[in-house]
């Protein structure tokens, strides 16, 4: 439920912004962790969204997308107020190689 409430902000909000078709694969990550937060006046333990999104021509080689810093900002934002359980978004900014796309 997490991973997917997030995947939808991440695909509705690059849709909204005109990115769709600059991007060649985004994707969110639900990390095996917790990390400690404040969410109003109270302490929060809760899990971390990671972000990736890339461009690319063929998949054997790929840049991270550069999405605008407001966009993500509108991201996390979302994902933070509107998926319970999370209380941070990170973005992944790795090029593959070396790394590769998708997360295992």
């Amino acid at each position: 439920v997490i991973l997917r409430a997030a995947e939808s902000i991440l695909d509705q909000e690059i849709r909204a912004a005109g990115l769709y078709r600059e991007i060649w694969q985004s994707l969110a990550v639900l990390l095996p962790i917790r990390t400690v937060g404040v969410m109003g006046d109270q302490r929060t333990y809760e899990h971390v969204i990671a972000l990736r999104a890339v461009t690319s021509l063929d998949g054997m080689t790929a840049d991270w997308a550069k999405i605008p810093n407001d966009v993500l900002g509108k991201i996390s934002n979302r994902i933070i107020n509107e998926v319970k359980g999370v209380n941070r978004v990170v973005y992944d900014i790795s090029s593959k190689p070396p790394a590769t796309i998708e997360w295992e």
